[in-house]
């Protein structure tokens, strides 16, 4: 009888170190699992990719979204001007704009030329806005 108690003992004991094993590795396993994700959800959505200056008109600004309203802006960057400072060669920039003291400056300098300072972002979060540009200052070109 006593050989068939050390041997269920040992069994047990043997299971028991298993599943201590087992559990530790799943542990380490989600805990990388998350600082994974963590380090994901920092680099795309908060580490500042760029950031730099933009000089054009300011052709557009607006309030805008469904549940959650944005600030959202569109500029005219030009390249080439003709003789009656008409844009030629142009481009759109979009951006976004958090700061509502920034974004009551910018909607009363509408169709003027302007110079932004944008942070670019590698992704965008709904609550920020829609382009993954967000301006953070402005200067109106006198």
């Amino acid at each position: 009888m006593e050989s068939d108690a050390n041997l269920s003992s040992t069994k047990v004991s043997r299971w028991s170190v298993i599943k201590r094993k087992v559990k530790k590795i799943f542990l380490w396993f989600i805990t990388l699992i998350v600082i994974i994700i963590c380090v994901f959800i920092y680099w795309k959505f908060f580490y500042t990719y760029s950031d730099g200056y933009r000089a054009g008109l300011l052709q557009k600004f607006s309030h805008k979204g469904n549940i959650f309203k944005t600030y959202e802006g569109e500029m005219i960057l030009s390249s080439v001007s003709s003789n009656n400072n008409v844009a030629i060669a142009s481009e759109k920039f979009y951006f976004s704009v958090t700061n509502a003291n920034l974004a009551k400056q910018l909607d009363t300098i509408q169709g003027q030329m302007v110079i932004v300072h944008y942070l670019q972002k590698n992704g965008v979060l709904f609550w920020h806005g829609d382009s993954e540009y967000l301006v953070d200052s402005v200067k109106p070109v006198r």
